[in-house]
């Protein structure tokens, strides 16, 4: 994986993983300090850690795919490359 590219990963009956470069706002723009490379972001809304995962998925036992049915790669995984003049 290059240094500059942002990878999201659906996990399933999980979380999604995120990797690389990137920066994680809340909902009025604000900057959430995350201080790693990797982080796992809950899907099942039931995390006390919200926005970020922290296994209640298991306890409630979610369910959610990795991919799309007929086996294709969810929208939700994705690759991006950091724009920097986009953040300017």
């Amino acid at each position: 994986m290059p240094e500059d590219e942002v990878v999201i990963t659906p996990y399933r009956d999980g979380p999604l993983l995120v990797r690389g470069p990137f920066t994680l706002q809340d909902q009025d723009g604000n900057a959430i300090e995350v201080g790693r490379k990797t982080v796992a972001l809950c899907r099942c809304g039931k995390s006390r850690m919200r926005p970020f995962c922290d296994g209640t998925h298991k306890v409630i036992r979610f369910k959610a795919p990795s991919t799309l049915e007929d086996g294709r790669e969810s929208p939700a995984s994705a690759r991006f490359q950091r724009d920097d003049d986009a953040r300017t």
